[in-house]
């Protein structure tokens, strides 16, 4: 079967607010779509109108090519969602949870069985006869995620997946959404730039409710060819010291006691004698690509001064 994921001049209005403006994209195949824009972009409300959890005043949701509205049993039967970060009901354990989940969906008892202990290991679920309510946010956020990937849909629909968990189980999410991409097709919302980089494929940007871009990952990091970077010294250098570093880099910044942001003209060319110099000046504890927070980045797509909205 054609995977596919349609938004046509789709739209939203909460009486004179629209929260989303004739957004239109098309992802066919397999592959992970990363959905980015700061909060209260639309990016929530894009997902719900996917879903049919709200119903668009203008425009289409089309999933692999059936209309959501129109159609929503036939659109969504293959779709796993998660969307607002829902909780599973705190008095069941963790195994009843995802087993109302399969039921809903299904599953046989063997079938539901086996899937159970499939994402139980893949996702490093906590022991599933622990009830949901005595569990952490990032323990119970991987139940719901899992109870949406039980059945295997080939349509994934995420709300910032990995918003408010721990670096672990940040990892352990994106693992299997890499792994998951290869053979699905995947749509993830998110404001953090870096996650998105290392799941998906594609990427959209939006704000204040309309799509402002569309691209390849690669296409984005052509945009946003890195022009800085960190070093972080054993020991803060002295002043004088620094002064190696003109000609090499247009613009040191001290951001730390002992780090330094050198903007440089991003080639490896002038990256390589950054290093060499910093070398010289003293011992490193770090040198690396200073990380684009999505504001960074959103605001150097769309004001190429890079000034901040006063």
């Amino acid at each position: 079967m054609a995977l596919s994921i349609e938004a046509e001049q789709l739209g939203k209005k909460f009486g004179k607010t629209a929260a989303l403006s004739a957004a239109t994209f098309r992802f066919d195949g397999v592959g992970a779509i990363g959905y980015l824009g700061p909060n209260g972009a639309g990016k929530t409300t894009t997902l719900k109108l996917l879903t049919r959890l709200l119903r668009p005043s203008t425009g289409h949701a089309r999933i692999n090519g059936t209309d959501v509205t129109a159609r929503p049993k036939e659109a969504l039967w293959d779709v796993g969602a998660v969307i607002e970060s829902p909780d599973p009901y705190p008095q069941q354990t963790g195994r009843e949870a995802l087993q109302m989940v399969g039921e809903f969906r299904g599953l046989s008892p063997e079938r539901l069985r086996d899937q159970i202990e499939r994402y139980a290991k893949l996702l490093e679920l906590p022991p599933l006869e622990r009830r949901t309510g005595k569990l952490s946010k990032g323990q119970r956020q991987r139940i719901v995620l899992a109870s949406a990937l039980i059945s295997e849909p080939q349509i994934i629909l995420l709300d910032e997946p990995t918003s408010g968990l721990d670096p672990a189980e940040r990892v352990i999410i994106r693992n299997l959404l890499v792994e998951l991409k290869r053979t699905r097709l995947i749509l993830m919302s998110s404001h953090l730039l870096p996650e998105v980089t290392e799941i998906c494929d594609r990427v959209i940007f939006v704000n204040e409710g309309k799509i402002v871009a569309q691209d390849t990952v690669a296409g984005l990091a052509g945009r946003f060819k890195e022009t800085q970077i960190d070093v972080e010294f054993v020991a803060a250098p002295a002043a004088d010291r620094l002064a190696s570093l003109t000609g090499l880099a247009s613009k040191v910044e001290a951001v730390g006691p002992s780090r330094y942001r050198l903007t440089f003209d991003g080639s490896d060319e002038a990256r390589t004698k950054l290093l060499l110099a910093c070398q010289q000046i003293g011992a490193i504890r770090s040198f690396a690509s200073s990380t684009l927070s999505l504001e960074d980045a959103y605001l150097k797509l769309m004001r190429p001064d890079g000034q901040r909205p006063t």
